[in-house]
């Protein structure tokens, strides 16, 4: 039974996982908060249905273009939205971000309705069994994109000229600038990466619950608490917070209660910030307001 569990808490704090990463991997590069980033996977999904239920495009297909509409939202969430205020306070930056969740929510609502629709898995099928363990293949399919999607973003982000200017970017934008790194274009980058991430996780997130406006509510709250534990600083954080929180919600809701998965999440994280105020991997840093 335990095993059972823990299949199905690591298939769904992968998608967590997924989502925080999109969430820290813009904060760490811009120092932003994107509280639109629920919303933009969420319209991300939308985009991916429209592909497969009137287009009847495969899956995959489908899968592949929503990613790249994601890219080229979170292009133009920056290059149209965020780059004209780059030189406002932070705060107006994140409300900004917070009018784009509103702009986004209400379209989405004015389009496709509020109604929740059925979003189809990508391998469909009866569970199989694996020892003591019955796997879905559609949790197969999770687990493996989201590994996949792990390891080529540490690859890009260690390995590649993007992704180290993205480091550099990170840690002193003045110097990176003075040693000729196009920090604008590497804010962009970190957007389209970001937005194509939590875009990943909403058409992953979407066979096990719903489709509608509101689908990534709960998603995106569990994924900024995986930030928070994970530091908010630390890519490998945003995961492991994620797995830990999709792991832990399975076990209270198997064993407790469905209704106090979330409300115990989240005392434990409290608990947690008060012994560690900068989360499991978050390090102390002094920043002029």
């Amino acid at each position: 039974m335990i095993l059972q569990t823990l299949v199905s808490g690591l298939t769904i704090g992968c998608i967590y996982g997924l989502a925080a990463l999109g969430l820290v991997l813009i904060y760490k590069t811009t120092d932003v908060v994107n509280f639109a980033q629920g919303e933009m996977a969420m319209f991300t999904t939308f985009i991916s249905y429209i592909f497969l239920n009137s287009y009847g495009l495969p899956y995959y297909l489908s899968f592949i273009l929503s990613l790249l509409f994601a890219a080229v939202l979170g292009i133009v969430a920056h290059q149209g939205i965020m780059r004209p205020v780059q030189k406002a306070s932070l705060l107006n930056q994140i409300v900004l971000t917070l009018a784009l969740y509103m702009f986004l929510r209400g379209v989405a609502g004015i389009l496709w309705g509020h109604i929740p629709v059925g979003y189809p898995e990508a391998l469909p099928g009866e569970p199989f069994q694996l020892g003591q363990v019955f796997i879905k293949p559609n949790e197969l399919f999770v687990l493996g994109v989201s590994l996949l999607l792990m390891v080529v973003f540490y690859v890009i982000f260690h390995y590649t000229k993007i992704g180290l200017a993205m480091r550099a970017a990170s840690q002193d934008v003045s110097t990176s600038q003075l040693m000729g790194v196009r920090v604008l274009g590497i804010f962009t980058w970190a957007w389209a990466i970001g937005t194509v991430l939590g875009g990943v996780a909403g058409m992953l997130i979407a066979p096990i619950t719903y489709l509608d406006p509101n689908m990534m509510q709960e998603v995106s709250i569990l994924a900024f608490a995986a930030a928070v534990l994970g530091g908010f600083v630390s890519l490998p954080g945003a995961v492991l917070g994620g797995l830990f929180i999709g792991i832990f919600e399975t076990i209270v809701a198997t064993y407790i209660s469905t209704e106090l998965k979330t409300p115990l999440v989240f005392l434990l994280i409290i608990l947690i910030l008060y012994v560690r105020p900068n989360g499991l991997f978050g390090v102390e840093y002094t920043r002029k307001v």
